[in-house]
């Protein structure tokens, strides 16, 4: 794959050519050319979606589908089956041209060259870090440099290729095994990124968050050598927006960097593939990334619960009655519950110490949720109509699909416990996906607009897709990245 796509220009682009499939309708300014007509009519070839054709040694067409039909989504499909064909071919530079398929008023012209940048830039990305001595891929190409005529299209691309890219630093995030990706690890690269775009970081140790009364944190953390942290990241920039002024928002990300279950051991292979139960944080990261050098004129923090779910010999235990930074007591039902604990203390600490004005946690939480939803969608749940309807604008704006699920009275009255306050799982599967939800729901003022995402369906995929190969998707970035920017219009 290419080692890096910037928006540029160069003396001789491969010019790629957008084609529809009703009747093959390409820009006049192609038409003329004749090695395009030549390919136009070549057996076969229908321009269906992300259909790929070299005309020439100067030409590439790419179907574009039905234009009626044409939306971000098939955009940026086609361009991650486009920029495979690049590679293949080993192009250095292209010169992009998808007039056929804009709407005839122009409208998401902007839109569609983001789209395509994500495409081109999520699918360059392979899990190859770890590649040693006896692979035998490929080496990387050099970098691929993107030129577009049309100004909407351009600026698109050029705010695609950002938020690609800290999609794709998630996803590396995401993909490092837990030997390497320990807390102190993830806080090392907390404080890189702050640095690198000039965020602030403070980290709040195991012991810190012990004497503060983190129970949960600290509880979940106690039992691994590699001791668990509470992250702080913000992005405070001189000048806010009017629309801005006033708002202080906090992204909270569950990043447990593995998980064994604990004494509720995850048994029949279930540990495998526990390292990405830190995609919520991994997310949550990449979008502080894009926050930043998107230079977003409104005051943004960023908590990670960071820890390890290890077996010791003082590992907490069903049974155990811990309490949480907020004074509620909780009951240990369950130790593979333990994401939500570390959540909650965040939580608290959101609400209480930076006096957030709303708040949205992403997490690989419960199985539940890809039972109900698969992989097709994050399961969450909102307490604010207006938070809500941003979330949902965002989602629409990122493409990153969202199902809202129920948070009643009865959820929250069923992690009630007997011994404790709460219970961190009831024995009961019943409404399991909803059963952390309700739990966090103690942990945030009713008042305090606050979101939570399951991602446990959506945060990796174990086949690839048009998109992305197996491994971290890196889901999450954009939608937190665009509901931050609509807060600050």
């Amino acid at each position: 794959m290419f080692s890096s796509i910037t928006l540029g220009s160069s003396r001789s682009p491969v010019t790629v050519v957008g084609v529809t499939s009703d009747g093959k309708t390409v820009p006049a300014a192609h038409a003329k050319v004749q090695a395009v007509a030549d390919a136009l009519d070549t057996p076969g070839f229908a321009a269906e979606n992300g259909e790929v054709l070299a005309a020439g040694a100067n030409h590439v067409l790419l179907g574009l589908g039905d234009p009626a039909l044409l939306t971000a989504a098939t955009v940026r499909v086609a361009a991650a089956k486009l920029v495979r064909v690049l590679d293949r071919r080993n192009d250095k530079s292209i010169s992009v041209d998808l007039s056929a398929g804009f709407p005839k008023n122009r409208t998401d012209v902007e839109a569609l060259g983001r789209a395509f940048a994500e495409g081109l830039a999520m699918a360059n990305w392979r899990v190859d870090h770890f590649d040693g001595a006896a692979s035998r891929k490929a080496e990387r190409g050099g970098a691929l440099v993107i030129e577009a005529a049309d100004a909407d299209f351009a600026d698109g691309i050029r705010r695609g290729l950002l938020l690609g890219g800290a999609v794709n630093y998630a996803r590396t995030i995401g993909a490092t095994p837990p030997n390497i990706c320990n807390p102190a690890w993830v806080a090392a690269q907390a404080k890189k990124l702050a640095r690198d775009t000039g965020l602030k970081c403070k980290v709040i140790d195991h012991a810190q968050a012990k004497k503060m009364g983190m129970g949960g944190l600290a509880t979940v953390s106690h039992s691994s050598v590699s001791k668990g942290c509470l992250i702080h990241i913000s992005h405070m920039p001189r000048k806010r927006s009017r629309a801005a002024k006033g708002k202080r928002l906090v992204l909270v990300g569950k990043t447990l960097t593995y998980d064994t279950g604990g004494y509720s051991l995850k048994v029949n292979n279930g540990m495998k593939g526990m390292k990405y139960d830190k995609l919520g944080g991994c997310a949550v990261l990449g979008a502080m990334k894009a926050i930043a050098e998107l230079k977003l004129p409104i005051e943004v923090h960023a908590l990670l619960a960071v820890a390890e779910n290890m077996v010791s010999g003082d590992s907490m235990r069903p049974d155990d009655i811990i309490t949480m930074y907020n004074g509620v007591t909780v009951e240990i039902t369950n130790t593979d519950a333990e994401g939500r604990l570390v959540l909650a203390d965040a939580l608290t600490y959101a609400e209480e110490d930076l006096e957030a004005t709303a708040i949205i946690d992403v997490a690989t939480l419960t199985g539940g949720v890809v039972v109900a939803l698969g992989h097709f969608c994050a399961g969450w749940f909102c307490n604010d109509e207006g938070l809500s309807k941003a979330v949902e604008a965002a989602s629409a704006e990122s493409g990153e699909k969202l199902w809202k699920l129920p948070l009643w009275k009865e959820h929250k009255d069923f992690m009630r416990g007997q011994h404790a306050d709460l219970i961190n799982s009831n024995p009961q599967r019943s409404a399991h996906p909803i059963q952390g939800a309700a739990f966090l729901s103690y942990f945030v003022d009713e008042k305090t607009p606050w979101a939570h995402i399951d991602i446990a369906g959506v945060g990796n995929i174990d086949s690839g897709n048009d998109v992305c190969v197996a491994g971290p998707t890196g889901w999450g970035v954009r939608l937190l990245t665009d509901l931050v920017e609509n807060q600050s219009k």
